[in-house]
């Protein structure tokens, strides 16, 4: 089988790097095409192997796209194209059909109850989106969270599969060397609390709450946010106002060079708690990613937590999102003692199993009968 994935941009977000991790792991011979942005995890993905295309589309009305698009997946000769992310969804499914190909599938990473992809959802949005829907034969969902929210948004139940995130789980395993060495580098106190956050630095995943808790926590917490975003200055300067700057580290993006020679395993493993305030996640992979690290995870929101069994996430805690209830779950997580560096449930979210599920997910589409809509449109 030869698949295309294509997708908005290649930038340093969580879908972005997910599908890089994915296509380690498929049996599968693929190609990436990327509308636009062909950032950090373009180069990763062209340091693995992949042939990497940048499309070069201006902006969400470059209709001169959609041709170049579909003479690519002539020219390719794909047996399945699979998309990510809203603009490449719509123009993606939309080109696939137009050039012939049956097997379409798109991955849904970020719709939430309010938002895609950080933008408020408006009526015109969903049509768009259910319109391009029906030129695929299967949507996935990365959480049973997001596979109700497509339900209801008016997607049909047996075009959803749910097909889960997947985390490198050895990657993610408590080296206490690594914790000393990374400690040390980032200039932490011998005795520091250090309170983890990760993500993109964007006002959805409300970090502002971690950094006014930290003013009212004791001296010797620190804040660690492993990210780069639009709000960073806003951040740098509401740590200067509550005046927690000397005690609040930012990292820049991984891939950026932001903290020189540290990745996301080695900054897990110098926290001692991760907090996620994020409150409408479509997943939440940071929260796994802490998990696999053996930390203790306070979350608002986490798809991912509340998708599993009860009695296998004792190590989360769910808080209500405010500046006191993160304040009070901190000094309480802290005063039960040194948590357990043990991979918990995070298991459920192995990357070889996620990466089996989406096999299983392209072969059932590939024997699928040709039902789905004619575009009534013959050539481009």
């Amino acid at each position: 089988m030869k698949a295309l994935h294509i997708i908005t941009g290649l930038g340093t977000g969580g879908a972005e790097q997910q599908l890089r991790l994915l296509l380690r792991h498929l049996p599968v011979d693929c190609d990436v095409v990327t509308l636009t942005n062909p950032g950090p995890v373009a180069d990763g993905l062209v340091a693995d192997g992949v042939r990497v295309t940048h499309l070069g589309m201006s902006g969400n009305r470059d209709l001169t796209a959609l041709p170049r698009l579909v003479r690519l997946i002539r020219a390719g000769g794909y047996d399945l194209v699979h998309t990510h992310l809203y603009r490449a969804c719509v123009y993606g499914r939309t080109a696939a059909r137009l050039a012939g190909v049956r097997a379409v599938v798109a991955t849904e990473h970020s719709l939430g109850d309010s938002q895609m992809e950080g933008h408020q959802l408006s009526a015109g949005v969903r049509a768009l989106y259910l319109a391009s829907e029906r030129l695929g034969r299967t949507t996935v969902a990365v959480s049973a969270t997001v596979a109700e929210r497509l339900k209801r948004w008016g997607v049909p139940g047996p075009r959803i599969e749910v097909v889960p995130n997947g985390i490198d789980l050895a990657r993610f395993r408590f080296d206490p060397a690594l914790r000393a060495h990374t400690r040390r580098r980032l200039g932490l106190p011998e005795g520091a609390y250090v309170v983890g956050g990760v993500g993109r630095l964007a006002p959805g995943k409300r970090f502002d709450v971690l950094v006014r808790a930290l003013a009212r926590l004791p001296e010797d917490y620190w804040l660690l946010l492993a990210g780069g975003g639009p709000q960073e200055n806003v951040l740098r300067r509401a740590a200067q106002q509550v005046g927690v700057t000397d005690r609040m580290l930012l990292t820049g993006e991984r891939a950026s060079g932001g903290c020189p020679g540290a990745d996301m395993p080695s900054l897990l493993t110098a926290m001692d708690v991760l907090a996620s305030p994020s409150a409408e996640e479509a997943f939440g992979l940071a929260v796994v990613e802490g998990m696999a690290a053996g930390l203790p995870v306070l979350y608002v929101s986490c798809p991912a937590v509340e998708d599993l069994p009860a009695d296998t996430t004792s190590g989360c805690t769910r808080v209500s999102g405010s500046t006191d209830s993160f304040v009070r779950a901190l000094l309480d997580v802290r005063a039960r003692g040194p948590h357990p560096r043990t991979v918990s449930a995070a298991h459920h979210y192995c990357i070889t199993r996620s990466a089996a599920r989406l096999m299983d997910v392209y072969s059932a589409v590939a024997d699928m009968p040709c039902e789905s809509p004619s575009l009534g449109v013959s050539s481009v």
